[in-house]
């Protein structure tokens, strides 16, 4: 048995470099929103009006459900959240 570390768990769960960089992401994001309604103290349903998705959508935002969601749409509750997004880009090591 080989033991191989990574840098992330989504670098030894996903099946390419790309997947893993889009889970990564998209984890990110999830966070993000998930500690801003903390920090704002939103209830699921005040959250969702904000967003403009269902109650039941925040629900699995808050539960972790990433598979359930693309980055477009991560994108767009940050930026009805009025939360500022930043992507960087570099060579990898």
């Amino acid at each position: 048995m080989v033991n191989q570390q990574s840098s992330s768990v989504w670098d030894a769960i996903e099946d390419s470099p790309a997947d893993a960089q889009n889970m990564k992401l998209r984890s990110g994001l999830m966070m993000a929103l998930k500690a801003h309604l903390v920090r704002a103290e939103l209830s699921q349903a005040e959250a969702a009006q904000l967003f403009g998705v269902s109650q039941p959508r925040v629900s699995d935002l808050v539960r972790g459900k990433i598979n359930l969601f693309g980055l477009d749409a991560l994108v767009n509750m940050a930026a009805a959240a009025g939360l500022h997004i930043e992507l960087r880009v570099s060579d990898a090591a």
